[in-house]
């Protein structure tokens, strides 16, 4: 369900489709008449993607379009891999040096990980293609993007962004993203800044202090962190220390470079912070974090189901309160062959409340959420368990 209303232009994008994929050697050309003839050399994925863009809806578009291309790609090009018992150090299978296989077992590489990987390249390349399209056609923004793809009885999913995906079980909740923001990758973003000071031209300081600080704080000690640490320290401030931290705010009030909120995601290759040359998209990583549920370690049920949504729902919701709401939805609604997309038009209705004057209201009389809300409820019962 997308775009609840709130916004004139949808900036919100959602694909789903099923994802074919064929044995195909790098560099190689399409062979339509082998691909007729060994047609049945072919493995079947299924694939669901959200993506929440900022500063227009062109970039969400264009990843919606094409991510899943890419992935297509990717898995293609190691698909000789992801079909052995352990991927070959060639993809062809031959064995050039006798310590290729002893690498591979010592490094434990896994058919996963060759998807794993399939996924982080195609999230690049997609990325690439954004700059690339955005600057031809002079156009803005960016988008962030959670994409979850079903292939050999094992869930993958993607994030680069804050959407967020969870697995309401019968009994427990299984978190299969988190999200990227300034403040979860602080450390990341402070270290690039220690690598490549440049970057921030001198307006910036990569330091975390409590506050803004002023210039009555310089000669005293104060609270700090570098890239460095996980815990705090005392710092004696200077004059160079009263420049605008790299990552300020808290909360959904976090900012990077003072202008985004998030720190993963596709696009925003133009994007420079407001009257300054210095570009965001250095510490804006494309590259997701993924998270693999094998479904033969688990007793999968028929009500279990794979929740996504853009941020907008979880603003509103916790983890808890959208499980409580599926699993008593889902048992009082056994027959309706419509339940699941139902469920997530109840999501949706929930995190958006109700129009009361100028503002939109939540029944216990806390406000809405005003973004975008998209959401997919995914049953996982009835699955091929041949792709």
């Amino acid at each position: 369900v997308i775009n609840a209303e709130k916004s004139e232009f949808n900036e919100d994008q959602a694909t789903c489709c099923q994802i074919s994929i064929r044995r195909r050697e790098l560099g190689l050309e399409e062979d339509k008449e082998w691909l007729i003839l060994c047609s049945t050399q072919f493995l079947t994925g299924y694939y669901w993607a959200l993506f929440d863009g900022h500063g227009g809806p062109s970039a969400a578009v264009i990843a919606s379009n094409y991510l899943h291309y890419c992935i297509k790609q990717k898995l293609e090009e190691v698909a000789g891999a992801i079909t052995e018992a352990r991927p070959p150090m060639h993809v062809s299978g031959r064995c050039v040096c006798d310590s290729d296989p002893q690498f591979v077992e010592e490094k434990h590489i896994r058919v996963e990980d060759m998807v794993v990987g399939a996924l982080e390249n195609a999230f690049q390349e997609c990325d690439e293609v954004i700059g690339q399209e955005m600057e031809a056609t002079g156009q803005t923004g960016g988008c962030t993007a959670l994409a979850a793809l079903y292939l050999q009885g094992k869930l993958y999913v993607a994030n680069a962004g804050d959407s967020r995906a969870i697995l309401v079980l019968k009994d427990t909740i299984v978190p299969m993203s988190c999200e990227f923001t300034p403040e979860t990758e602080r450390q990341r973003l402070q270290h690039l800044a220690f690598l490549f000071p440049k970057l921030l031209d001198g307006e910036f300081t990569r330091f975390e202090f409590p506050r803004r600080l002023k210039g009555d704080d310089v000669g005293q000690k104060v609270l700090y962190r570098d890239y460095f640490m996980e815990g705090w320290g005392y710092k004696l401030v200077e004059k160079a220390d009263l420049k605008y931290p790299l990552v300020h705010g808290h909360g959904k009030q976090a900012r990077l470079l003072g202008t985004l909120a998030v720190s993963r995601g596709l696009g925003d290759h133009q994007l420079k912070v407001i009257d300054t040359n210095i570009e965001v998209k250095p510490f804006l990583s494309c590259i997701p974090k993924v998270n693999i549920f094998d479904f033969a370690l688990h007793d999968i049920k028929e009500n279990d189901v794979l929740i996504m949504a853009t941020d907008g729902l979880w603003d509103i919701l916790c983890n808890k309160e959208v499980a409580h709401m599926a699993r008593s939805f889902l048992a009082e609604n056994k027959t309706d062959p419509h339940r699941f997309s139902e469920l997530a038009k109840c999501l949706v209705r929930r995190a958006r409340g109700k129009k009361m004057g100028h503002q939109w209201m939540l029944d216990d009389s806390r406000e809405a959420s005003y973004d975008d809300i998209s959401v997919f409820v995914v049953p996982l019962h009835n699955r091929d368990e041949d792709c």
